[in-house]
Formats: C-alpha cells, structure tokens, sequence
C-alpha cells in the first residue's frame, strides 16, 4: 500500500491510553483531526480539530486529500461507523484504518452474552421500526443509541407495541472510566440522566412479533382492499424466491405488500415498488414505514411502463398490475438473462397474454382456485375467491 494520506482510528472511552502505537504515531504526525466533539477532547486535537458537520457528510474529510489527516470514530469505524462512508469514495491506497473494540464486543463481554447470536443495530438516525422484522421473545439485541432521551424513547415504543415486559440493560461510556450499567424492563423504564455515547441490551419479551415466513395477514397492511392477498402472496413470493442482497422490482405494487414480504424474507434485499395511483402510492409509504422498511423499500409514484429507466437493475420483476404483451415484451428486452419474471391475472384480458407469453417463452403457467370457508345460513359453505393465473419464467 503506498503512504495513505487518511488514517481512520477507532477511540474508546479510555482516550489515548487504548491505542496502539500505530494510531499514536498517526496522531502525532496528523495535520487535521475529524471527530465529534468527545473524540476531540479525549485526545486533546487543540487546534487541529475539526467537528463533524451536522448533518454527517464526510466531504469536508475528502477535501483534505493531501495532508495528514485523522478520522476519530468510536471503538470500530467499520461497525455502524464513519469508516464504511468514507471507504466507499477513496481508493484503497488512501486510507488505513486502526480498529478497536467495539461498543457491541463491550456489551457482550459486559453480559457474559455471545456476540455471534446477538443482533446488532445502530439506531442514532435510524427510527425504532427497524427492529419489527426481528422482536421475537428470547431474541437478543444491542442496539446503539443517539443519546439518553432516545432510551427512553425506545422503551415508550416497545411498550406501545406489546413489548413492554422486554428485559432492558443501559450501559453507558463503556471502556472508560464513567461506565455505567443498569437494568430495567421497557414498561418500568425510569431511569435519569442517561449519558452518551449509550448502549441498550434488549431481552425481547411481551408480544410474539411477526412471523418470518410469507404470507402475512391482510389485516396488517394500509391497503384500499386492492392486493395480493396472503394466500396468493405466498405462491408469489416462492415463485419469486427472494435471496440476501437482491433487487426487485414490484410492478403496479398496490399496497406494496409483495415488497415488503420480499424485502422480510433476506438480509439486504431491496425491492422498487411502482405505483401510478396516488392513494395507493401513499398506503405503500406507511407499509415501508410500519415493517421498518423505509431504507429498503423505495416508492417510485409512476407508471410503471414509463419508470423502467429509472430503476437499478433488478434480480426479480413481479407484474401485480397493469400488465399487458407490450409491457412484458419490454420488460424482457430490459432485463438480464437469469432474472426471474413473475406475473400475476385476475383479467381475461391479461390471462391471454400470459397464455401467449407462456407459448412463446415457455416458463410455468398456473392457475390458483382458492375458496374458504364461510357462514351460508346456520350451516357452511365454500366462497371462491377470484381466480389467479401466474407466468413464471427465468430469462
């Protein structure tokens, strides 16, 4: 690697005596210092220090290209840090980075609790709804927090939503010397004074959070009655067959139920819902929100023959509306060989345009007959629901 111009150092709470020799010598011969404003005292940066901008941007960084210069980051800057930020607009010989604990690997030593079964947020900017795809009972999370009034704030909305009996553990500062740790359970959450920079360690506990496989009730989603109901959704979203880190595009999304089941079923996959009406536009921005969501679930208000430009390049295109030959013809001129192409009909109009897409691409077209029962005087009866017709192919 040639000289780096940037050195990003992890700080813990016990300042300079932590460091490594490598991270001294990197201070000492630093021109600027980045940091926030505990960093900066911690090692004393005097005069050579600069803030970080509120809001966080890391362009005041990049335009010291040239000098000496140091990024302070708490405990490791790879982990909910400044470091990943950074790394994404340099070159590989511009940077070195000088890791320590992190506060996760603090907690966990703190806890006796084993790192590898603990899931592990970073909430400071990030809404409390991040946690809903994992609040289960018995799970384990640590979760960073902005500061002392953000605890408290979490533990209001854990007992709103029925998670009130979650076990939580505040730790403070830890690594230095004004570590500070104490109990509580989220619906008796009292605690003053709560200092930062703050962990919480949640026992989950109370309700039994939502269910990991597809298929979610109806009832769950904003919906103007217009989607892919449950039992429909669950063939969808096999046909479908979501992967960690893939792309979807839900064409003509209704409710943006099938995005968010996509974007439910693996780590890091995002989905690109479509959608011309404002109404339903509107329903898919509160179930991005509602399933914690909104940093993957991305609402195009469209049309979607006339947004296909606009989007990344997908893994998976579900049709769920407005589907016709033109649209499915362009949809596979557009996409690359192994993308898979599901597309829902309820229309005879659409129907035979499967059939035809079927005939000349050949795929899987099938026909779903679902009826449930329901009350039929003082006895019971079957009530079909309208019929389903999906093409499925792999391009």
């Amino acid at each position: 690697m040639a000289d780096p111009w940037l050195t990003i150092i992890g700080l813990g709470e016990d300042g300079p005596a932590g460091l490594s020799e490598a991270s001294r010598a990197a201070l000492e011969r630093a021109e600027v210092i980045f940091g926030g404003p505990r960093h900066l005292a911690l090692i004393d940066a005097g005069a050579r220090g600069r803030e970080w901008p509120v809001p966080f941007k890391i362009d005041p960084v990049l335009a010291e290209n040239g000098k000496q210069t140091v990024v302070l980051a708490s405990g490791d800057p790879f982990w909910f840090g400044a470091g990943g930020s950074l790394a994404q607009e340099l070159s590989p010989g511009d940077w070195v980075c000088h890791p320590a604990p992190s506060t996760f690997s603090h907690a966990a030593a703190q806890l006796g609790w084993r790192l590898e079964e603990v899931l592990c947020f970073g909430l400071h900017a990030a809404p409390f709804q991040r946690l809903l795809p994992v609040l289960t009972r018995g799970q384990r999370l640590i979760c960073l927090m902005r500061d002392g009034a953000a605890v408290a704030d979490m533990a209001g909305w854990l007992t709103v939503g029925g998670f009130g009996p979650s076990r939580l553990t505040v730790l403070e500062a830890l690594g230095g010397p004004r570590k500070r740790i104490r109990h509580t359970r989220a619906e008796n959450f009292a605690l003053q004074d709560v200092i930062h920079p703050v962990a919480v360690a949640i026992e989950v506990d109370g309700a039994k959070g939502l269910p990991r496989t597809s298929g979610l009730p109806d009832d769950l989603f904003a919906s103007d009655g217009v989607m892919t109901k449950s039992a429909i959704r669950v063939l969808t979203l096999s046909a479908l067959a979501p992967r960690a880190g893939e792309v979807l595009w839900d064409l003509g999304a209704g409710s943006g139920s099938v995005s968010v089941e996509w974007c439910l079923a693996a780590l890091g996959t995002s989905a690109h819902s479509v959608e011309a009406r404002d109404d339903r536009m509107a329903n898919i921005r509160v179930n991005s929100d509602r399933f914690g969501l909104s940093h993957r679930l991305f609402a195009h208000p469209s049309d979607w023959h006339a947004a296909l430009s606009d989007l990344p390049e997908p893994d998976a295109v579900f049709i769920g509306g407005g589907a016709d030959q033109a649209g499915i013809d362009t949809i596979l001129d557009r996409i690359r060989p192994e993308t898979r192409l599901v597309v829902n009909a309820v229309t005879l109009e659409t129907e035979i345009a499967l059939v035809d897409c079927h005939r000349l691409h050949g795929g899987r077209l099938m026909r779903f007959d679902i009826a449930e029962a329901q009350a039929l005087g003082g006895l019971r009866g079957w009530v079909p629901a309208r019929p389903v017709v999906q093409w499925s192919m792999i391009r």
